[in-house]
């Protein structure tokens, strides 16, 4: 197969055909040795993509693997604000993409200028913006967090400094209810986390008496409230491991009964119902990212994230203050 960079940029990966003797799993594998490269993949990747990748995790995760790791080459199996994460904090590294369409409509709910605006209406406030938004929002901020470590981020902060809280309304809310602050917030959210049904997540409970729900912080209150479990990915994730139950409705996005079903294969994981027609829950943005588009990233080295230096460095501080935080609260090591 003969294709150079241009094309793929110009014409995209739809035509781009890929022998299908190929064996994608082994051809991966021998271009991370060759190229010395590592797959970072998010809980949400679709299954073989988790399945070729270095290391699976969530947001907090992946940061910290990008941050120390000694690869040339970071493949970033994730949506655009991660892969950017990633070269924010890894200057030096060649940061890959498989499909630079895979956006995230959280992040996309804060564009720069508008915040910037907002802002400035608040001079005497600290910016705190969850880790899902982009490389300006990032360099606007005084400290990020993740949905694992939001709650100690926030504590960290002297009571009577005021705060504005971007862009995930549902999780500002969440964090205001658990440490009684009263944060501004930035009216964004999260497609996924906002489509969940009350009503048939209801049902469902009905016709599984024994299941437990839980649920991520992005989702909205009314799913909050009756939650048996709230947290983060891994969190979530950690507790259908470690809990006795045997039935788990699941409300975040469905990439991550993978690995529950793959640490607990003799339990049941159902996927929360969303207020559409759909069975599942499925982040489009996420899924954008194929094992074909994987195999063709790695080939040839496209699409590459590139990013203004002075952008990174001013990004690149309020990431600082997260790793400074969390590593003194014990979150990563």
């Amino acid at each position: 197969m003969n294709i150079d960079k241009e094309a793929i940029l110009e014409k995209g990966f739809l035509d781009i055909e890929i022998d299908a003797r190929l064996d994608l799993f082994a051809e991966i594998e021998r271009l991370k040795k060759e190229k010395n490269a590592v797959i970072l993949a998010h809980y949400y990747q679709e299954p073989d993509i988790q399945d070729v990748a270095d290391y699976i995790g969530d947001s907090l995760g992946l940061a910290q693997q990008a941050s120390k790791t000694d690869a040339d080459i970071i493949v970033f199996a994730g949506v655009h604000f991660m892969a950017e994460t990633a070269k924010i904090l890894n200057p030096t590294r060649k940061v890959l993409l498989p499909d630079l369409k895979a956006g995230c409509s959280l992040a996309d709910s804060a564009p720069a200028p508008l915040f910037r605006a907002f802002k400035e209406k608040y001079p005497d406030h600290l910016v705190v913006s969850y880790i899902n938004c982009s490389a300006e929002i990032k360099a606007l901020s005084d400290i990020i967090c993740t949905s694992g470590n939001a709650e100690k981020i926030i504590e960290s902060i002297p009571a009577n400094q005021p705060i504005i809280f971007a862009p995930d309304k549902n999780l500002g809310a969440y964090l205001n209810k658990k440490t009684g602050r009263k944060m501004v917030l930035w009216n964004g959210a999260c497609m996924v986390h906002e489509i969940f049904s009350l009503e048939k997540i209801t049902k469902l409970k009905i016709r599984h008496p024994k299941a437990k729900l839980i649920a991520h912080p992005e989702c909205e209150e009314a799913v909050l409230a009756v939650a048996d479990y709230i947290g983060s990915t891994t969190q979530l994730l950690k507790y259908s491991q470690t809990d006795s139950c045997q039935e788990y409705i699941v409300a975040t996005e469905t990439g991550i009964l993978h690995q529950m079903q793959q640490n607990s294969p003799n339990k049941t994981f159902i996927p929360a119902p969303p207020n559409n027609s759909c069975a599942c829950n499925d982040c489009p943005h996420m899924k954008l990212n194929t094992l074909e588009k994987l195999y063709i990233c790695m080939q040839y080295e496209t699409p590459e994230l590139i990013m203004d230096e002075t952008l990174r460095l001013q990004a690149k501080k309020s990431m600082d203050r997260m790793m400074d935080i969390s590593r003194k609260a014990g979150l990563i090591g």
